[in-house]
């Protein structure tokens, strides 16, 4: 996400002063609530959906994820990278590739 975007939203946020009932735990919530509102949009079809509405409910989720990167002080590249090492080491492409098993799954299955 490009600055201006990250500056939006903590403008928005600011100007309707929203940063007091930004905890951590409310900011999960909210992730978990507009996730749940996204697979809604999957509930009934896996491929006949409506795009724009996917999309609406993707922002709301990623607004919340700044919200709660802010609230912490954590940097969403500096996790990313630390997570995506953590799994590149749990998922070897020579195991894991074309698989959907599970990391401690992955010696077993090529078995």
């Amino acid at each position: 996400m490009n600055q201006q975007t990250i500056d939006r939203i903590r403008r928005f946020t600011a100007d309707r002063d929203w940063g007091q009932f930004h905890t951590p735990a409310n900011l999960a919530k909210s992730i978990a609530i507009e996730a749940a509102e996204l697979l809604e949009c999957f509930q009934w079809s896996d491929t006949d959906f409506d795009l724009a509405h996917v999309s609406e409910e993707l922002a709301d989720v990623i607004v919340y994820c700044q919200d709660m990167l802010d609230e912490l002080g954590l940097d969403v590249d500096e996790i990313v990278n630390a997570k995506m090492a953590k799994n590149e080491a749990k998922y070897p492409v020579e195991l894991a590739y074309g698989s959907a098993a599970k990391y401690d799954e992955l010696k077993r299955a090529k078995e």
